[in-house]
């Protein structure tokens, strides 16, 4: 088990544990530190019965490992969340035995309001295959899940050079998928797309001033970002230099636009063709290079961008900000929205367009999570899973919902376009958060290939809600529900839908160290297809021991 667990995940798996080190180094070192440092054991029974088809009841006990920790001193801010779980049937194998889940975020102020080293990890588990089923939270025996890893590091420059503000950033992230070489795939032809690791580099930099020195603000930046994906080479680069001005109108609203010019191309290698023309796959489902054609062209854009908007802040609670514009050869709407609505709850909206893959998408979205979030223990739940993957901040209204990535892992270059929502906060026993999101991808791959996913345009959305009362100081009970639909836009496969909601009460003994909890759920989810729909009722029995 131990060379399972350090084999084919040990470099996501190990990024992870070195986030973790790089908080007990760094924040361990200096008296002022606040830290909170929780290794745990824990052991769980779990039943699961199917109430369509042939009613299947699956028994197993899970053995799972984790640490949750967080420092904060002076320079450091850091938190890591990760558990290793172990099921073991009671009669027939499951799926995926071995569960990986985590998050890790650190910030190091190497020179204090000028440079920082930021770095994070996750470890999460998404659809593998867009046109088939999948439960959210923690179901055990689902064939079309993937383990999911990442991982990113680099450096911040926030400063200034007289009244000229700096700023630059780069990151290099690492993302690895592991599909259980889709174990009990049965679509027909084999599996649709396989995703094995990809490498980024993305690099910003501006120069600009504020209003004051002259009556409006200006802004000029550029930036670079490089991805090169394993599975058949697959290269992006993308590059811009822009303009931007800020005019102030009044107090409270502004106008704003920019102007400036792109460069992205997509490439990857050809592949093998048999005598009838159609791909050679490996046993695997991987399809095999052919580095004797020349590369084949997924997406190829250049020319003018830009986009005008305005920045709305009626009081200091409120902020909207939206702009409309030209790029990716077509109209671009983006825009956010912060509303703090008391001095405990806050609600936040974003709109985003771009191109990207999932490799980048992913690394962009857990790189922009806050420093301080809420650890999901809950029973059944407790893990960073679910459709949503909505990742709540130790703020009210901070952190976002990881579904415009988890939605279904692709090896392609896409464009995304979608919308997200977020309230979350708490008062007295009480904590919420309602996160909801729309995500809708165009696939960029080479025309005229036999790739499925050539001009598919697939649409997701997704609700995702966490209730939580305490009690007493040592006991509590949690709700989680969620609903997700996914349209794959693949000709022949119908619509996906999953639902399902958890309750969950524990109860801590022997000064706190160690916990009890009991959990019961029921999962639905439709794939469209004849044979398609399942329902999941499950019970979970725990114990946690906290060192």
């Amino acid at each position: 088990m131990i060379w399972r667990l350090f084999s084919l995940r040990r470099g996501a798996v190990l990024g992870i544990v070195a986030v973790g080190a790089a908080i007990a180094l760094f924040g361990g070192s200096r008296a002022e530190a606040r830290s909170e440092i929780a290794p745990y054991i824990e052991v769980q029974q779990v039943l699961e019965a199917e109430l369509d088809g042939g009613g299947d009841v699956l028994t197993y006990t899970a053995v799972a490992a984790g640490v949750d920790a967080r420092v904060k001193s002076r320079r450091v801010t850091a938190q890591i969340s990760y558990r290793y779980e172990r099921r073991i049937p009671w009669k027939d194998n499951i799926i995926d035995e071995d569960v990986h889940s985590g998050l890790a975020q650190v910030r190091l102020e190497v020179a204090p309001r000028a440079l920082s080293i930021d770095a994070g990890a996750i470890a999460a588990r998404s659809r593998q295959d867009p046109r088939g089923p999948a439960f959210g939270f923690s179901g055990a025996d689902n064939p079309n899940i993937a383990q999911i890893y990442g991982v990113y590091a680099g450096p911040t420059l926030a400063t200034h050079a007289g009244p000229i503000a700096v700023n630059a950033s780069y990151r290099l992230g690492y993302v690895k998928v592991d599909d259980h070489s889709l174990a009990g795939s049965d679509f027909p032809g084999g599996p649709l797309d396989r995703y094995e690791s990809s490498t980024s580099h993305t690099i910003n930099a501006s120069v600009g001033m504020g209003p004051g020195a002259l009556p409006f603000g200006w802004t000029v930046g550029a930036g670079y970002e490089r991805e090169t994906t394993k599975r058949l080479d697959q290269r992006y680069i993308g590059k811009y230099v822009r303009g931007d001005v800020v005019l102030p109108v009044s107090s409270t609203f502004a106008i704003t636009g920019g102007i400036g010019y792109e460069k992205i191309r997509a490439s990857q290698d050809d592949f093998l063709r048999d005598a009838a023309g159609l791909p050679v796959v490996t046993p695997g489902g991987n399809l095999v290079a052919d580095k004797s054609k020349p590369r084949l062209l997924a997406y190829d854009q250049s020319g003018l961008i830009w986009d005008a908007g305005v920045i709305w802040r009626p009081s200091p609670r409120t902020e909207l900000t939206g702009r409309v514009g030209e790029r990716y050869g077509g109209t671009t709407v983006v825009g956010t929205l912060k509303y703090q609505i008391n001095r405990n709850f806050a609600f936040s909206a974003f709109v985003y367009d771009g191109v990207t893959s999932f490799g980048r998408l992913l690394i962009s979205d857990v790189s922009g999570l806050p420093a301080e979030f809420q650890v999901n223990n809950h029973g059944l739940n407790a893990s960073l899973n679910g459709l949503g993957g909505c990742v709540v901040g130790k703020d009210p209204g901070t952190g976002a919902c990881l579904n415009d990535a988890f939605q279904s892992v692709s090896s392609s270059t896409f464009r995304n376009r979608g919308v997200g929502l977020l309230l979350s906060g708490g008062r007295g026993p009480w904590d919420l958060h309602i996160g909801a999101g729309y995500a809708r991808r165009k696939y960029l791959t080479p025309a005229g290939s036999v790739f499925l996913l050539h001009n598919v345009v697939d649409e997701s959305a997704m609700i995702e809600a966490g209730l939580g009362r305490r009690l007493t100081r040592s006991s509590g009970l949690n709700f989680d529900a969620y609903a997700s639909w996914f349209d794959t836009g693949i000709p022949g496969n119908g619509t996906v839908f999953s639902g399902g909601v958890t309750g969950t009460y524990y109860h801590r003994f022997l000064v706190d160290r160690l916990q009890g909890q009991t959990s019961v759920g029921i999962y639905t989810t439709d794939a469209g297809i004849d044979d398609g729909t399942s329902t999941v009722a499950a019970a979970m029995l725990g114990l946690r021991y906290t060192f």
